[in-house]
């Protein structure tokens, strides 16, 4: 493999690592599909809001770096955290903005329920317009 294939999965693993209590727990695995490559993030349990952060902020930041990269190298990276099995249920805030608690279980597959990615892209939609709604109010 060349430098600039595996860089983007050493780049998340040097980060990962840094950031987390569990070190040694952290797996990045990568593949490529039509989208671009797929990193996916394993870390242990309890390091999970570390790597998520307040409102997903440093998983977006993770997420943002490696589009760095990716524009760098003329590549697209994705970057897909996976919530080890027997996680404890989180609680997020749905379309209406009332709370709700859900746990995302992977299948055999690696892939996580088609529901909750519906439901995921349903949550981000809003919040986009919610933030279109806030330019909007701007003076500008």
């Amino acid at each position: 493999m060349s430098d600039t294939v595996e860089m983007d999965q050493a780049f998340v693993e040097y980060v990962v690592k840094a950031i987390v209590d569990n070190p040694d727990a952290v797996v990045v695995t990568r593949s490529i599909d039509d989208r671009g490559v797929l990193l996916e993030l394993g870390v242990d349990p309890e390091d999970m809001g570390k790597i998520i952060g307040k409102a997903g902020a440093t998983a977006k930041a993770l997420r943002t770096l490696l589009r760095v990269l990716g524009a760098k190298s003329d590549a697209r990276f994705n970057l897909k955290i996976v919530e080890p099995e027997g996680a404890e249920p989180r609680e997020r805030h749905n379309d209406s903005g009332s709370r709700e608690v859900y746990t995302e279980k992977a299948d055999q597959s690696g892939q996580p329920d088609e529901e909750i990615q519906e439901d995921r892209s349903e949550s981000i939609r809003a919040k986009a317009r919610e933030g279109l709604e806030d330019l909007d109010d701007l003076d500008i």
